[in-house]
């Protein structure tokens, strides 16, 4: 019995040393706050540990996980009740390590921010996770006309906002 849960720990450690970083980076795009990410990923990893064994199809176990995850930030969504923390203007005494992540600028993503949780989802999912209108529909259980229209009131949003945001609208000069 020992041996046959050393192996599930082990198995998993595995598999979260891989791809913690792309779930937090998935988190941190989702959330939008480096502290908010790392609680995300926490739980999402805890409820994947105690799930692993009912895991059957090990290939798909990283769009289980991100399912978790989508599924538990869009939990957020449907709990006004739930305490929101308050940021206070003292630093602390040390510093936290910044936030790390594949997008091209810091002012990109405080753009993408902007939006409103589901169509941030909707974005992160398809845009920078890559995934198709179909499987972004699937992770975040809706239809795939939602996830088309959800995309395209997104993109239209950050289009008559980009004006707004010289950092960007230079950037675009530039090119």
């Amino acid at each position: 019995m020992r041996t046959r849960q050393a192996s599930r720990d082990a198995d998993f450690e595995a598999w979260m040393v891989a791809r913690h970083g792309a779930l937090l980076r998935t988190a941190y795009l989702l959330t939008g706050d480096s502290h908010s990410a790392e609680d995300l990923v926490q739980t999402s990893l805890a409820k994947l540990y105690l799930a692993w064994d009912r895991v059957q199809d090990r290939e798909h176990i990283d769009a289980y996980a991100r399912r978790i995850l989508v599924n538990e930030h869009r939990s957020g969504w449907r709990r006004p009740w739930r305490k929101r923390e308050v940021v206070s203007e003292q630093v602390p005494e040390r510093g936290a390590p910044a936030a790390e992540y594949d997008g091209e600028s810091d002012a990109l993503w405080d753009f993408v921010s902007t939006l409103p949780p589901k169509q941030r989802a909707v974005i992160v999912l398809r845009y920078y996770e890559q995934l198709s209108e179909a499987e972004t529909a699937d992770v975040l259980g809706v239809s795939v006309g939602t996830i088309k229209s959800q995309a395209s009131r997104a993109l239209a949003t950050l289009r008559s906002r980009v004006d707004d945001h010289p950092e960007l609208s230079r950037r675009e000069e530039d090119r």
